[in-house]
């Protein structure tokens, strides 16, 4: 916590705006604006899963359709697809931001029109912070009339050639778990530039009321926004999300000054106009023996660490789903390790980390 949020709960409490909806869903969402581009409209949701599911009902996705959606990704990038009794398809990713390939997604999007039918979105995500190739991967969906999708939960902070991530396709979606970096406890949110489309979010987001003095429904909807108490967690977290952005950007720093002289161990760097918000710190590593022998030198120090996401493709649920791959992302899985990189490590902690892992190394 940052220190202010309890005076934005406080006003919840003694205004009894409990509900989701009051002064602090309209404020949290106007700071988020503000800070994403006044272009941009904002609604606040219950989670960035709940975002994503409600930008798929947005483009009309449903039973029958295919999702084109990023391998390398937690599941809940995913899991939406199936919410709509639609079929994701995964892309893996390129090795230069680790996010989805541009060429393998054209290879993916000519085969669907060619065998079945045209995919109805591109789910695309900014991996532990780093922007993927915007540029492109817009390119390519303009080309084939097909919305994109931004999954940006891991991204807050993050800019493209100046441009904040999630304001870089047609609909952008947020995260505010409690491991991002800022959080509500559990929320999220949806970002457009057409205000239509967020009023038609906050509608399903609230049951799909319909305008009536009685309980009238015409659509399905959902329970999906953001309690006004959480929302003032997130106002007082947004007055300190530029000094969290330089926490995680200075555990980066401090693991890769003191480690990347080492040729077994990769980092990855920010291609020229891509700034990350180095939310979760990561290495690479020969083998899967060698990055488990560190995980493990970690954990019998009591210091967690995790191997990079299992991508979809390769997960028991998503098994028997179309996959266009090269091999990249199984590799990340395989070597790949998230080091510790909370906003709040101390120097102490961090080289704490550091020593074990030199001593791993040296043996």
């Amino acid at each position: 916590m940052g220190g202010t949020e309890q005076k934005f709960v406080n006003e919840a409490f003694d205004t009894n705006w409990i509900a989701p909806l009051g002064p602090n869903v309209n404020g949290f969402e106007n700071d988020l604006r503000e800070y994403l581009g006044d272009d941009d409209y904002v609604a606040a949701l219950s989670s960035g899963t709940a975002a994503i599911h409600l930008a798929l009902q947005l483009l009309g996705v449903t039973t029958g359709d295919e999702v084109l959606c990023q391998s390398f990704t937690f599941s809940a990038s995913a899991n939406p697809i199936m919410y709509q009794g639609a079929t994701p398809i995964f892309i893996d990713s390129e090795p230069e931001t680790w996010n989805m390939s541009p060429e393998l997604l054209e290879i993916a999007i000519k085969d669907r029109i060619e065998k079945y039918k045209k995919p109805k979105a591109i789910i695309a995500v900014h991996l532990y912070g780093m922007p993927y190739k915007a540029n492109e991967i817009n390119a390519i969906a303009k080309r084939y009339d097909i919305p994109v999708v931004e999954d940006s939960a891991e991204a807050l902070g993050s800019t493209y050639f100046n441009q904040k991530c999630g304001t870089l396709a047609d609909l952008g979606i947020i995260s505010f778990n409690g491991n991002k970096i800022i959080t509500t406890s559990g929320g999220g949110a949806l970002v457009t530039k057409n205000i239509k489309l967020k009023e038609k979010a906050v509608f399903l987001a609230t049951q799909a009321r319909d305008d009536a003095p009685h309980y009238e429904h015409s659509s399905v909807g959902h329970n999906y926004r953001m309690s006004n108490v959480l929302a003032g967690i997130g106002r007082g977290q947004m007055e300190v999300i530029d000094d969290r952005v330089k926490a995680r950007r200075q555990n980066f720093e401090f693991y890769k000054n003191n480690l990347a002289q080492n040729p077994v161990i990769e980092f990855l760097e920010e291609p020229q106009g891509f700034f990350s918000n180095r939310w979760i710190t990561c290495i690479k590593t020969p083998s899967f023996e060698f990055r488990e022998g560190l995980r493990l030198a970690l954990q019998d120090d009591d210091i967690e660490s995790r191997p990079l996401w299992k991508p979809m493709h390769m997960q028991p649920v998503f098994k028997d789903y179309l996959a266009f791959t090269n091999g990249v992302s199984e590799t990340l899985f395989n070597n790949g390790l998230c080091l510790p990189s909370g906003s709040n490590l101390t120097q102490d902690d961090l080289n704490r980390v550091l020593n074990i892992i030199s001593k791993t190394l040296k043996s």
